[in-house]
């Protein structure tokens, strides 16, 4: 908690600090593409309270292009060995789809494997996970980075992206996976318009009631800045914050970030509210 002693009472939530070792990442892309400076930003963030580090090697930003295998290896498993290696106080998460780094990552001591596509694009990451005793992320997302923001429609955005976390939860229990062990997450601007990321908040205890802990991930996201009239990636905190705020308060328990101090600040502020 960098120093700044115990936090109240509250209902339990975590703050997950991202690690992008990418060129292409939409808001920090580059920055952290050196090893080095990605393991000294996951300190960083380690020191600052974030609960869990996911690191990932690919950008998922709407167009991103796919990255093959070695490199997101040659990308990530450095930063987890030395994470690991440095003793940070934080459950390690590999974002990944393909199941030779899900398995490599967890090798080098991840115990949380991230995955978009919920087991859609390497359906053996549920047996690296099952073998391996680590958790689960399953996410919604319509399509692929390459296409989902092209037009995305649904009929009932909640309904259908619940129904598609519940079929695919099932899917990972039935590879191996304990139930306990799966977190959920609906996909924030993941194949979603402005209107789609604003009703999935608004309805957020829906998806909640699959009884899993429901990660979000709205830190600095396109939507945030055309709600606030054109704001640029860099402006988009007190957005992030507020949409965090609203998570928390509507049952979300992991809160996925860039800028882990001040939205862990108001979520404690937050949880302290509703615990009183």
């Amino acid at each position: 908690m960098s120093g700044r002693g115990a936090r109240p009472a509250g209902r339990a939530f975590a703050v997950m600090g991202i690690v992008n070792v990418t060129p292409d990442s939409f808001s920090d892309g580059g920055r952290f593409l050196d090893a080095e400076a990605a393991v000294a930003h996951g300190l960083a963030l380690a020191a600052d309270g974030a609960a869990y580090l996911d690191v990932g090697g690919e950008s998922t930003r709407p167009g991103a292009q796919a990255v093959g295998v070695d490199e997101e290896l040659r990308r990530v498993v450095p930063v987890i060995e030395r994470l690991v290696e440095e003793g940070t106080p934080t459950t390690i998460s590999i974002d990944t789809y393909k199941g030779a780094v899900a398995a490599a990552a967890l090798r080098a001591g991840a115990t949380l494997v991230n995955d978009v596509t919920a087991l859609r694009g390497s359906p053996e990451i549920a047996e690296a996970v099952a073998s391996s005793g680590a958790g689960l992320c399953l996410m919604h997302m319509l399509g692929d980075p390459r296409t989902m923001q092209q037009d995305p429609h649904y009929d009932d955005v909640v309904s259908e992206v619940k129904a598609f976390l519940e079929e695919r939860m099932r899917f990972a229990v039935a590879a191996g996976v304990p139930e306990e062990r799966i977190i959920l997450d609906p996909g924030i601007g993941f194949g979603k318009t402005v209107a789609h990321n604003l009703e999935l908040l608004a309805r957020l205890r829906e998806i909640v009631e699959l009884g899993r802990p429901v990660l979000i991930g709205t830190s600095r996201k396109s939507f945030l800045g055309k709600l606030a009239g054109g704001r640029d990636v860099d402006e988009r905190l007190p957005g992030t914050i507020a949409t965090n705020v609203i998570a928390f308060e509507r049952g979300a328990s992991i809160f996925r970030v860039h800028d882990v101090a001040p939205v862990l600040d108001a979520l404690t502020v937050t949880a302290a509210t509703v615990a009183a």
